[in-house]
Parts: structure tokens; C-alpha cells; sequence
């Protein structure tokens, strides 16, 4: 598969809405419902892999190898959640080296202690400016190809305020980097804000968090703002989990997955999705 270039894309008017993804399946189920690119984020991955809380329990390995999976599967760019790089400097390069081999088309960078906490949890911190400017240049230079876009993110908002999330995001921009995601905006007003300062010099991220600290706002009223990327990076488990209590729920009460059925696919269903004719037709095309 040909992998479409999310830098040229970045070039166009329309911001671009990637959905959360955390596996193969997910992706997939993105991609086909129509979908320019997708963010592997790293809380989804803590929730379905290991069930817990996006608090920095996730290692980079786990990251790669659900990357790798993904873009086996799927041909769409991928905005993938490098946390804080899984370390420090020389992580960092590590983190991005192992990334973009994988297939990521951006690689995300926060500026947040470790182990960190998802954004939108009370109580996080943040490393000095310095250090986060070394570990952006350490992934600039780790990069091999101008097409594998670095992220900077700041979630000093919550820690320093506004003002000086925007003082270190100004200084995150002069090292280079391709983006901007300043996380956890609290009001349109501020939007306005991080917008009028950075939207015509660098593509800006929105995050959008169900129930989290940013109001939440289409992807076109968003580009109407000025950022270039919206994402959803949750509301797929969140929308998982709602579903798949209620399938578990039924099942226990009634004993059988009948009263469910008009929910679900059938087994045909399913493989018409996942694409099973095709695949074994592929196989036959082996065969001796």
C-alpha cells in the first residue's frame, strides 16, 4: 500500500479530522468509513491493552508494536502519541527512530514529566523549557525522512497558564519543529488566541476530549479557527465501552446473543468487513 503524504495534506485549506485508533480492527473500520488519516493515541492503547489509565504505564515497545500492526493493515497517515519520548534525549531518538520505521507519519512529543498523565487529568507537570527543546532536537535529528512530521506538545496550561504555554510553545516552534498542539485549551476565547499567534506560521492541533477541559467543537469549526488537525482521540473506546456494555449486559441477562442480534454483525458480516474473500483469494493465487 501507498501511503498518503499527511505534509501535503497539511498544505490544504481543510483542517484534517483523525479519529482514535488503537488497533488494527479500529483502523481499519476508520479508513473504510472514509477518513484522511487516523491518531494512534497512547491512552486508548493503556485502556484496551492493558485496561488501565493513560498515566505513563505504556511502553513505547507496546506503541510500536500496534503501529506496525496498523500500518500493515491500513494505508492512511498516522499521527502516533510518542508521550514524552519515553524518556530522555537519547530515548527520544529511539522513540522516533522506532516510530518511523514502523510507518508513523507524525510523531507526537510532549513536554510533561514522566511518567505522565492524560492531559485532561488534574495534577500534571511539566519538564523546563530547555529540556524540551533538547528532546525536539534530538528527534529532528533522529528522523530520516523530511515526510516523518515531529509534533510539539505543551501541557503547561494547566501548570503555568496560558501565557506561558504559549512562551514555550514559541519556543518549541523555532526548534524546528513540523506542528503545534497546545493541550487543553480551556475557552473559544483562548482558541482565538493560541490561533491569532500561531495558525498562519505552523499547522495547530485541536484536541477534542469528551467531558475533558476544551469545549467541544466540530472539525470545521475548528478549521474556521485556523488549526489544521482535529482530533478525537477517545471517543472511539468511549464509544466501545457504552456498546460493549450493553452486549455484555444483554448476554448476561438473557443467556443468548438473540436479543442482541439486531446490534451486531453476523458472522458474514464480519468477514465481508475484514475483508476474508479477498484474502483467501489471495492465498489461491499460491497455491500449487
Amino acid at each position: 500500500m501507498t501511503k498518503k503524504s499527511l505534509k501535503g495534506r497539511l498544505k490544504e485549506s481543510a483542517a484534517v479530522l483523525a479519529p482514535g485508533v488503537y488497533d488494527a480492527l479500529s483502523a481499519l473500520l476508520a479508513q473504510q468509513a472514509g477518513f484522511e488519516a487516523l491518531y494512534l493515541s497512547g491512552a486508548s492503547i493503556a485502556y484496551t491493552r492493558l485496561g488501565r489509565s493513560d498515566v505513563g504505564l505504556t511502553t513505547a515497545t507496546e506503541v510500536v508494536q500496534t503501529l506496525s500492526l496498523i500500518t500493515e493493515r491500513v494505508d492512511l497517515p498516522i499521527i502516533v502519541d510518542a508521550d514524552t519520548g519515553f524518556g530522555n534525549a537519547l530515548n527520544t531518538q529511539r522513540t522516533v527512530k522506532d516510530f518511523e520505521r514502523a510507518g508513523a507519519s507524525m510523531i507526537q512529543l510532549e513536554d510533561q514529566t514522566f511518567p505522565k498523565r492524560c492531559g485532561h487529568l488534574a495534577g500534571k507537570s511539566v519538564v523546563s523549557t530547555a529540556e524540551m527543546r533538547g528532546k525536539l532536537h534530538a528527534a529532528l535529528d533522529a528522523r530520516r525522512s523530511s515526510e516523518t512530521l515531529i509534533l510539539a506538545r505543551t501541557d503547561a496550561i494547566a501548570v503555568e497558564g496560558l501565557d506561558k504555554a504559549l512562551d514555550r510553545a514559541e519556543a518549541y516552534l523555532a526548534c524546528g519543529v513540523d506542528a503545534l498542539f497546545i493541550e487543553a485549551i480551556k475557552t473559544p476565547e483562548d482558541m482565538r488566541v493560541v490561533c491569532e499567534r500561531f495558525a498562519s506560521r505552523v499547522p495547530l492541533l485541536a484536541n477534542m476530549v469528551e467531558g475533558g477541559q476544551t469545549p467541544i467543537e466540530s472539525a470545521q469549526v475548528l478549521s474556521d479557527r485556523g488549526f489544521k488537525m482535529v482530533i478525537f482521540p477517545g471517543g472511539t473506546v468511549r464509544a466501545l465501552i457504552h456498546n460493549m456494555q450493553a452486549y455484555f449486559k444483554s448476554l448476561h441477562q438473557h443467556q443468548t446473543t438473540q436479543a442482541f442480534r439486531s446490534q451486531m454483525l453476523d458472522f458474514d458480516g464480519l468477514n465481508e468487513v475484514i475483508e476474508t474473500p479477498q484474502l483467501l483469494d489471495l492465498g489461491r493465487k499460491y497455491d500449487a
